[in-house]
Parts: C-alpha cells; sequence; structure tokens
C-alpha cells in the first residue's frame, strides 16, 4: 500500500502491474478490494492503480470534502507516479471522480470507463433518506435496518438470491468502515452538484456499464450520461445491481479489456 499524504489526510492506493495506466475508483461504503475479481485481469495488460477514496480502506476522512477534492487526489497520485494520461474507470462514487477529473485536466485522461454511476445530483428524496442514515449511522452504529436497506441498494436481486454469501460478505466488509470517517464521505456523494451539462466537452473515448438490477444509479441514468457525451455506447449487464465489479465481473471485464486497450491506442496515436 502506497500513502499519498495531502490536505491533512492520507490516501492510500495500490500499484499493480506495468504499461500504461488504469486508475479504479470504487463505490461509496466499499474499498479498493471492491475490484478484487477485476484487478488482476487488468494488471496483467496494465499499470493499474487502485485508489481508496477518502473514509474508506486505508484512506482518511477527519473533515469534509468534496468529489472535486476526490478528483484532485487522483490527479496528485497521477503526478506522484510521474503518469501523464490514463483510463479512468470509475463504479457510483468512482465513475462521480473519474468525470470531475476529466472535465477538470482532459490532458491526464485518456479514456472513461463510467459504471453504475450518475452525472445528476442526488434526486431529494433519496439524499434526504440517505443523509439520515448517513447522520444516524455516525451517532449511534450500524443498526440492522440501515444494513438492510444498503444490501438491497448495493446488490440486485439476482445475487441475493444467488449468491448469498457475497453479499454478507461484502456486508461485513461495510461494517469494518470508521462511521464517522464515512459520514463525510456520504455528504460529499449525496451532497454533488450536477456535471452532465458539461460532458459535452469531453473528446476522450467513454463507454457506459449499468447493472439491469441497479437501484441506486438504474440505467436510465447511464442512458443520460451517454447522451450527453455525444451517443456513448451503453451496456446493461443482466442479473447485476449496483455493483457490477463483484456481482458481473467477467462480463464486466469483456467490455473493459478491449475498450481500454483501443483508447489507449487512440492516447498513442493522437
Amino acid at each position: 500500500m502506497r500513502i499519498l499524504e495531502r490536505q491533512g489526510e492520507r490516501i492510500a492506493y495500490q500499484v499493480f502491474g506495468e504499461g500504461e495506466a488504469v486508475v479504479l475508483g470504487h463505490s461509496l461504503l466499499f474499498d479498493g478490494r471492491m475490484w478484487e475479481e477485476v484487478a488482476p485481469a487488468l494488471a496483467s495488460r496494465h499499470r493499474v492503480l487502485n485508489v481508496d477514496a477518502r473514509g474508506h480502506g486505508g484512506s482518511t476522512a477527519t473533515r469534509s470534502f468534496t468529489l472535486e477534492d476526490l478528483a484532485d487526489d487522483w490527479r496528485a497520485i497521477l503526478d506522484r507516479e510521474k503518469i501523464d494520461r490514463a483510463v479512468l474507470v470509475g463504479l457510483s462514487m468512482g465513475g462521480m471522480t473519474a468525470m470531475r477529473l476529466a472535465l477538470e485536466a482532459p490532458d491526464r485522461v485518456s479514456g472513461l470507463a463510467l459504471l453504475d454511476t450518475s452525472a445528476d445530483p442526488e434526486p431529494w428524496d433519496k439524499r434526504l433518506q440517505y443523509l439520515a442514515m448517513a447522520e444516524v449511522t455516525r451517532r449511534i452504529g450500524y443498526v440492522s435496518p440501515i444494513i438492510g436497506r444498503v444490501s438491497r441498494v448495493m446488490f440486485g436481486p439476482t445475487t441475493h438470491a444467488a449468491r448469498p454469501a457475497l453479499v454478507r460478505e461484502s456486508m461485513t466488509r461495510i461494517l469494518q468502515n470508521d462511521r464517522r470517517q464515512l459520514y463525510h464521505a456520504a455528504r460529499a456523494v449525496f451532497s454533488r452538484g450536477p456535471v452532465r451539462h458539461r460532458l459535452s466537452a469531453l473528446r476522450c473515448p467513454a463507454i457506459v456499464v449499468v447493472g439491469a438490477e441497479d437501484a441506486a444509479t438504474p440505467p436510465f441514468r447511464a442512458r443520460r450520461i451517454a447522451d450527453a457525451m455525444g451517443g456513448a455506447p451503453v451496456h446493461v449487464l443482466d442479473g447485476s445491481g449496483h455493483i457490477t465489479a463483484l456481482e458481473a465481473a467477467p462480463a464486466l471485464l469483456e467490455l473493459l479489456l478491449p475498450f481500454i486497450a483501443s483508447a489507449m491506442q487512440r492516447s498513442r496515436t493522437s
């Protein structure tokens, strides 16, 4: 694990493989382990930087922050590792981070893979519900009704039925998070502003992927992103909920591997 110190926080990340760079950004509540079924295949061909977002895994969040701060963390990591450009692969919060980095520093991004994410603000009803859940968790800890709700938002019914052990293990990992630090991350995600109206400015290759059973960022949100980017391809993965990196890793890799190779080839010749 490598540590970057910035803005009074520790930003933890791992580096695997060699070659042109891919940055992985995980969902809220998870950490870099979310990519455990995806990262090895990517690292066999590329240099993979697997980042723990503030308040998750090995990274701290002692004060409030924004998604733009997370994007700046990624850029600082690229600087530290002397990487000029990378393909960004972000799921949910990671996708929100990737879009913001691409908008603020397009010269650093050779491709965008946006998974189970949104370019819009959180709808007001869900925003109020989720922030209330985060506040309860911060004050008194993880309570059963909240854990049940989180598992249903994160994983689709197919995964709950067919892979209950995956759901249980994932929820156990979520419970290991420092709830007070995680609160800052939840506020950053659920209080986010819009970026969809800016996506038309992006010129890098992009792919949009979403689980057919994603309750957090449903397929229509993926199509909105694709439309805003001028018709980026959208792939809907059957039988997967919000965490496609765990629920549908083989199908996801079938999309990511050729996309990343193509984006890097285009970057080399541009």
